[in-house]
């Protein structure tokens, strides 16, 4: 009988320590919750980045289209500064 209760708190005492471990490695200051959040944020920022890298290279063609067309600087002018040619009118459409 005292052999069978050794046994028994033995297993108790490893299934605490086991338990004990587990629950250091998950919710300690550098655990694995904190590296799944990392890893999160992350993606999150990588995804950031790869949105502006794509915006960077948009805005390189809007820059050289500007530098060598004088069409699109002339349709720039007129959209983006209402600027028009002396001989020319303005017609405003107004919706009701």
């Amino acid at each position: 009988m005292l052999k069978l209760n050794s046994k028994f708190f033995l297993r108790i005492i490893l299934i605490l320590i086991v338990m004990g471990t587990l629950a250091f490695l998950v919710f300690n200051q550098n655990g694995l919750l904190k590296f799944i959040n990392l890893k999160k944020e992350i993606n999150q920022l990588d995804m950031q980045i790869k949105n502006a890298e794509e915006k960077i290279k948009s805005l390189e063609l809007e820059i050289d289209s500007l530098n060598t067309s004088k069409e699109k600087i002339e349709r720039v002018a007129r959209e983006k500064y209402h600027m028009m040619k002396s001989n020319e009118r303005v017609l405003k459409i107004e919706e009701n």
